[in-house]
């Protein structure tokens, strides 16, 4: 059985942590924090067909910019296969440590991208013409160099990039179906550094540059193996089947369309996979000393809008915020600050006033309630999966799935207990609190099924066997809608109207496309930046995504006399227009804010000067104040605010 410490129960002198630092746990926790890699791989045997490289690299062009967009610290690279020379690349420092072997030239090593690297590759693209050939050439004897080490090349710079990396991708584009002859040695090679490649966990795309691409005499093979469907991605144990075949399942291969391909690799950087990437591991604790670990995925790629910032007008530079918390001591005589200093955010407190006690919390005693529990997930008991409601939804769904690298047996208990609610139609009830200082949350383990295929040794991990989780909402989260005034007979139609207005649905269906589909304000955000910093101009035609209402208006042409019969047509609500201003009203003078009647009063003088209102009172009022109460005549060409200095200036004599 798996066992681990802990118990589900809260004992306030074992869970509380009374230590104030929030990291003691941070050394026993693996680090899942880091940075995605991105290595393109260009065949020099593109340039033989320059329209074929000049394609290659405007897709890496589009990539960058994208790239530069959303997340610019992900680390990119460029390196060109089968080439005759190799000199020295962009920030050659950067290769200190990595050997380039003949045939293989780097022409930007892995880094963060900045824009002085984007222009770096703008200004090759505009002599790649003439200049690739003199300066990389291609290789001779049908440029077929050794494949196996241009990826042990990839594989030095991922290694050596400096930084710890959750997502390493490598992206080839060529027109070749194969690198070498099916019977060659290189050919043997290249197939045996897959395995490399799906060892350390580096994701391989293969571009094709061409639309007849054939991947049977190499890449078929070749990617099953890369994907390889380790034990991460698989459910191999846990359907109880023979050990993974070191081959993986060549039938069932499904090539990608090389034009779909391009075209995604076009629009956006290529992203990790989703299901490489779990969001976080825990403990799932069933009782007294007894405990799994899993781990748990989305069902969908988020999708991360650039972070806000604020810029300075006069120089664009960007504006850091900082929180400062500030002690004022205050006298309590005449309640003047008489001790001002700045302190640290956890030197700070809060204080509330309970009758004439004053209590004061501070950040440490406020952490540890919230880490009253430790993060992980806790059973509480077990509900039929009929009483879950289907219209509960408040947060998207997660996948969960056991992990054996924590705690050893995970898997075997973690298949037993779905195995027991699946037969009982059972679900489980637990708290879930996903990390330090989060909310916990009531989730419902759903046991969920795949689909058995005959033949199939594995299957994705999402579309297998695990517990789907569902988050429970809040009492605040479920809304209560009074239908009294709406549900009634005016709000009623009639059969033949709600027939009418399917046919309007329709004819007004579309099919989804999700790469079709854009965000307008993200795009136009984009086009700006663009031409403000790399001065590229983008077509903003079409940025809005919506169909076209000319089309849609001539699809339901036909209809829209059965709907004005049956509903009526709408009034035309016109917006009224607002009277022009005459020129006498224009060139009016401006109506005083003050009775000048009340001007005459000393008192009044005073009380406004008090109030700091001297201001409402027009030019021709200040320059009679200071007529008729100080016997001063002030310059004419005196401004508004140097005669209400005057004013308070004389007051105070």
């Amino acid at each position: 059985m798996a066992a681990g410490g802990g118990s589900p129960f809260w004992n306030p002198d074992i869970d509380v942590v009374i230590s104030d630092s929030e990291d003691d746990d941070d050394e026993t926790k693996p680090n899942y924090k880091g940075l995605e890699a991105l290595i393109f791989v260009l065949d020099a045997n593109l340039y033989e067909s320059f329209e074929r490289f000049s394609e290659a690299l405007d897709i890496v062009r589009k990539a960058l910019i994208s790239g530069l967009l959303v997340d610019n610290k992900d680390l990119i690279g460029i390196v060109f296969a089968n080439t005759a020379k190799n000199p020295n690349p962009f920030e050659a420092y950067s290769l200190e440590n990595v050997v380039v072997p003949p045939n293989c030239a780097v022409f930007l090593p892995l880094g963060e991208l900045s824009k002085s690297i984007v222009e770096h590759y703008l200004r090759f693209m505009e002599t790649a013409e003439e200049d690739f050939g003199k300066k990389y050439g291609v290789m001779g004897n049908g440029g077929n160099a050794d494949f196996s080490v241009m990826l042990r090349l990839c594989i030095n710079l991922f290694e050596n990039a400096g930084y710890n990396l959750v997502s390493s991708t490598l992206v080839y584009l060529t027109d070749r179906a194969t690198p070498h002859p099916t019977n060659s040695n290189l050919y043997q090679r290249a197939l045996q550094k897959a395995k490399d490649l799906e060892g350390k966990e580096i994701e391989f795309q293969v571009v094709p540059m061409v639309d007849d691409f054939d991947y049977d005499p190499f890449y078929k093979e070749f990617l099953t193996l890369v994907e390889g469907r380790s034990e991460e991605l698989v459910v191999a144990e846990f359907v109880k089947i023979k050990e993974f075949l070191s081959d993986g399942n060549i039938a069932e291969f499904e090539p990608r369309n090389p034009e779909e391909l391009r075209s995604l690799l076009s629009d956006r950087k290529l992203r990790q996979n989703v299901l490489r990437r779990s969001l976080g591991h825990f403990k799932l604790s069933l009782g007294p000393d007894l405990s799994i670990s899993a781990r748990y995925y989305n069902y969908f790629k988020l999708r991360f809008m650039p972070r806000k910032v604020r810029m300075l007008r006069k120089d664009n530079s960007i504006v850091q915020q900082k929180h400062v918390t500030t002690v004022r001591k205050e006298s309590q005589e005449d309640k003047q600050i008489v001790e001002e200093f700045q302190v640290k955010q956890t030197g700070g407190w809060y204080e509330i006033n309970i009758g004439d006690m004053p209590i004061r919390i501070t950040p440490q005693q406020i952490n540890r309630v919230r880490n009253l529990h430790a993060p992980g997930m806790m059973l509480l008991g077990f509900k039929q999966i009929s009483e879950l409601p289907e219209n509960w939804y408040y947060k998207p769904q997660n996948f969960m799935y056991p992990d054996e690298k924590i705690i050893s047996g995970s898997k075997r208990l973690f298949r037993a207990l779905w195995e027991r609610c699946l037969e009982r139609n059972k679900m489980a009830i637990c708290l879930f609190m996903r990390k330090r200082k989060s909310i916990p949350r009531y989730v419902a383990l759903i046991p969920v099924e795949g689909a058995v295929i005959e033949g199939d040794i594995y299957k994705p991990l999402l579309s297998g066997d695990g517990f789907k989780i569902v988050y429970l909402p809040f009492a605040k989260h479920i809304r209560n809608i009074d239908f009294s005034n709406w549900n009634n007979i005016q709000n009623e139609a009639s059969e033949e109207g709600v027939k009418v207005f399917e046919k309007v649905v329709g004819k007004l269906r579309t099919t989804f496309q999700s790469n079709i589909l854009v965000d307008p304000t993200v795009e136009a955000l984009q086009s700006n930046l663009l031409a403000l910093a790399l001065n590229i101009k983008t077509d903003s035609a079409g940025l809005s995504g919506m169909p076209d209402a000319k089309r849609q208006d001539e699809r339901i042409a036909k209809i829209l006399p059965s709907l004005n019969k049956i509903f009526g047509e709408d009034e035309v609500m016109t917006s009224k227009k607002r009277p022009a201003n005459t020129g006498d009203a224009r060139n009016a003078a401006k109506v005083p804010k003050v009775d000048a009647s009340n001007l005459l009063q000393w008192d009044y003088i005073q009380q406004l000067a008090k109030n700091d209102s001297l201001g409402s009172c027009t030019i021709a009022q200040l320059r009679d104040i200071l007529s008729i109460h100080f016997d001063t005549t002030v310059p004419a060409q005196m401004k508004k605010n140097d005669l209400v200095a005057r004013v308070k200036e004389l007051l105070e004599k």
